[in-house]
């Protein structure tokens, strides 16, 4: 159980869920039921649910570490600059672990070829607004290639035209952000489809050793990251880098 600080985020997390859910000028009771929380000062709540870290997902992960990142590091511990948020493509919360639980990866041959290392992540957000905290901040996780070692990720359950990212999901989000903020030297938030700027860039924290290695992406869209940036201005954190047009 965390706690994030009140005052910093009441006023701004009525303007991010007003935009993501701006067909409608009054806020929903599921919104107005969390500012009353954040208001209140109450407790983040956030459900301990880990996936398995054993020696196997450890050695693959210093390996990655080595191969990619050009990092000697003798345990997978990082040090978080970037928030990046992501959503699953998957409907539903067991379908999601049941993707990160195995150490190794299965299927997947866009990246399996770079690692035999499984997909992770730090949190994962049901549709419900439920935060689930699967590693530890700063342990390790593959889920956006070339920050990787500075950064936590977030997956919210979803995000398919059958099911779409939620305001329930959106305020989790929020306050997850902020709390993570306070805990950390957070310098960037970005969406999963945002992390090519660095690449392009040549960005000092990008580190990818592999020029080849690159999938495109489209999670979690414009739109959850706008409601987003909104809610969270007053911390203000850094989007991806301007890539110059030629």
């Amino acid at each position: 159980m965390f706690r994030i600080n009140p005052l910093s985020t009441l006023s701004l997390l009525l303007i991010g869920v007003f935009l993501f859910s701006c067909s409608t000028s009054e806020t929903s009771t599921a919104t107005e039921q969390a500012v009353e929380e954040v208001a209140a000062g109450e407790e983040l709540e956030i459900v301990q649910r880990p996936i398995p870290f054993g020696p196997t997902r450890k050695i693959l992960s210093l390996s990655y570490i080595k191969s990619h990142h050009d990092l000697d590091w003798q345990e997978p511990i990082i040090d978080p600059k970037v928030v990046v948020v992501h959503h699953t493509a998957i409907p539903t919360l067991e379908g999601t672990f049941a993707a990160f639980d195995p150490e190794t990866l299965k299927g997947r041959a866009d990246i399996a070829s770079a690692s035999s290392l499984n997909v992770g992540i730090q949190y994962v957000v049901d549709q419900d607004g439920t935060i689930y905290q699967t590693l530890p901040d700063t342990v390790f996780a593959r889920h956006i290639i070339g920050l990787n070692w500075c950064s936590i990720g977030i997956e919210n359950v979803g995000g398919t035209p059958e099911t779409p990212l939620t305001e329930a999901q959106l305020e989790s989000n929020i306050k997850l952000i902020a709390q993570l903020a306070e805990k950390h030297d957070i310098e960037y938030m970005i969406g999963h489809d945002e992390y090519k700027a660095f690449k392009l860039t040549q960005h000092p924290l990008w580190k990818e050793m592999d020029p080849n290695y690159f999938t495109e992406k489209n999670d979690p869209g414009p739109e959850f990251m706008a409601g987003l940036r909104e809610a969270l201005a007053d911390l203000a954190l850094k989007g991806p880098p301007v890539v110059e047009s030629e």
